[in-house]
């Protein structure tokens, strides 16, 4: 309903896809609900990107949406348009994925296979380390990501590569 480029809708479904195979390995029982956020949480963005975050939890509430999922999305624009700390690990995860899926996927372009399956975290370190390559996937905020949650940045970008190998995109 609200987001129509294809551009916000593959990612929209990376990062539910990368929310699923994390909630397998972190709480199996809501595997569905932890996809769901991934798939929800730029619900504002192509429409209100000046609003992003809190635009989404309005239009969520309003539909009386769960608050812990209101709550888990609305907490991944942390320190950049919301004031709502990720506490959670899927909040950790989806604040720490977001941006990296971006800058794995650019990574994954430039290569041959043109795939995340034969990508290795060393290539992503070194676009990691250029600034002005996919300039706008903010590092500070995947390394704050991987802070959170206690992981090295190399854990956290190998894990999420192995996250996007088992995301299937619909076309």
């Amino acid at each position: 309903e609200y987001n129509q480029e294809d551009f916000h809708i593959y990612h929209s479904q990376v990062v539910a896809g990368v929310m699923k195979h994390f909630a397998a390995e972190y709480e199996p029982e809501r595997i569905e609900f932890w996809e769901a956020v991934g798939l929800l949480h730029d619900l504002d963005f192509e429409h209100w990107p000046e609003q992003h975050c809190s635009k989404t939890r309005e239009l969520l509430e309003e539909r009386d949406f769960d608050p812990e999922l209101v709550r888990a999305i609305v907490s991944h624009g942390y320190g950049i348009c919301s004031d709502v700390e990720p506490q959670h690990v899927m909040e950790k995860i989806l604040f720490a994925t977001d941006e990296l899926t971006g800058l794995i996927g650019a990574v994954a372009r430039m290569r041959p296979s043109g795939s995340v399956d034969d990508l290795p975290v060393k290539s992503v370190m070194k676009k990691f380390k250029t600034p002005s390559f996919a300039a706008g996937c903010s590092r500070d905020i995947i390394s704050q990501g991987a802070e959170m949650l206690g992981w090295e940045l190399t854990e956290l970008i190998d894990k999420t590569i192995q996250a996007m190998r088992t995301v299937e995109v619909v076309a």
